[in-house]
């Protein structure tokens, strides 16, 4: 595994606009930063993908056990939304994806950091976005990206025709993903239209889009916490209308789910020590919300940056930093479409603390002669 500082594309925005990667700019510099490239072994390759899967398994237990076992408290969820976590899980409804968030040197084994399962972005410059520059830039190169593909595949396990799209008006990184994802369902014979979540309404019975029609299925680029917070959650549990996510990615989005983990698979090699009380890693620890999102409200040695979560409740990871390589640290965001792992998107920031604005590098392997 190897950073290799290149120079980047002379048209690399003219290429992102034809893309249309509206948000590879953010604010005061580059979000998609090819600059630089990480590159990778097939066997490595194979290694992140059976660590995925490995760690897939072990959340899906993870989560049958705390359903079993009523463990709301744990993952800090109350109980509108614990009710609606245990009766998605109980119908065994489908998920389309996730990212978890991996510490990884190429030495050691990766190390789940947290599993953005309910409302993950930086999904289309996984798939579409790094893939165009792995053909332009490092051709008869390969990368760990089936993405698109698996999308495409995945989206007729929900068995619906129509499947609204929303997210929160004026958020251009969520509307450029919730635009992607669109595409893909609509290359799968899905009638995907969108609808911002500040106009979906409610006539006492149905959830109606702004025709008025019914909303049978809706996608939601929206965490499952504010949803059931919003003065319209109360209403989820008497509408026909289904989410996607499902609601029970919720107990994996808590980071609660981590102690729950380390509690059910102490040791394992691929779990960092995780505990919802402080001072029983053994060593340093990094505070974080369980609900907390982009970096927010973390403390650890030497590090604290602030935001509006924390009222939930905290978990205690054992603190183990990100490897730091030419000045950046990365995180490896491993996917996982239809319950199974299809790509790889690397984040860097200067800072320990991977934050909204941390940037995208992309990634190549050499195929197996």
């Amino acid at each position: 595994m190897r950073r290799h500082r290149i120079e980047q594309r002379k048209d690399w925005q003219e290429r992102a606009k034809a893309l249309g990667f509206d948000y590879a700019n953010i604010e005061d510099g580059s979000y998609w930063d090819e600059t630089a490239c990480w590159e990778l072994t097939a066997d490595e390759v194979d290694m992140l993908d059976a660590t995925t899967a490995e760690l897939e398994r072990l959340c899906r237990l993870a989560v049958d056990h705390a359903v079993s076992h009523d463990l709301h408290e744990m993952l800090g969820l109350p109980g509108n939304m614990w009710d609606r976590v245990c009766d998605s899980w109980r119908r065994a409804e489908p998920s389309l994806y996730g990212r978890m968030d991996l510490r990884w040197d190429g030495a050691s084994p990766p190390k789940l950091l947290e599993y953005n399962a309910d409302t993950p972005t930086c999904l289309y410059e996984a798939s579409v976005v790094q893939w165009e520059w792995l053909v332009t830039v490092r051709p008869g190169m390969d990368q760990f990206n089936s993405l698109h593909e698996a999308l495409i595949a995945t989206w007729p396990q929900f068995g619906a025709p129509k499947i609204h799209f929303g997210c929160m008006r004026g958020w251009l990184e969520d509307k450029g993903t919730i635009d992607y994802l669109r595409d893909t369902a609509t290359q799968a014979g899905i009638d995907a239209p969108y609808i911002a979540i500040e106009d979906i309404g409610w006539d006492g019975r149905r959830f109606l889009d702004l025709v008025p029609r019914p909303m049978e299925c809706v996608f939601k680029l929206y965490p499952w916490d504010w949803l059931m917070r919003d003065a319209f959650g109360a209403n989820i549990a008497r509408a026909r209308t289904r989410w996607i996510e499902p609601a029970w990615r919720l107990a994996l989005s808590s980071k609660g789910i981590l102690a729950l983990l380390w509690q059910m698979f102490p040791n394992h090699p691929n779990l960092l020590p995780a505990h919802r009380m402080p001072g029983r890693c053994a060593g340093p620890e990094i505070k974080k919300p369980l609900l907390g999102r982009e970096g927010a409200n973390i403390t650890a040695p030497g590090i604290a940056t602030s935001g509006l979560y924390g009222a939930e409740g905290y978990v205690y990871q054992q603190y183990s930093p990100l490897p730091c390589i030419d000045g950046r640290y990365p995180v490896f965001g491993s996917w996982i479409v239809g319950g199974k792992p299809h790509g790889l998107g690397i984040r860097e920031d200067r800072t320990p603390i991977t934050n909204d604005k941390s940037c995208f590098v992309p990634h190549f392997f050499r195929p197996r002669s």
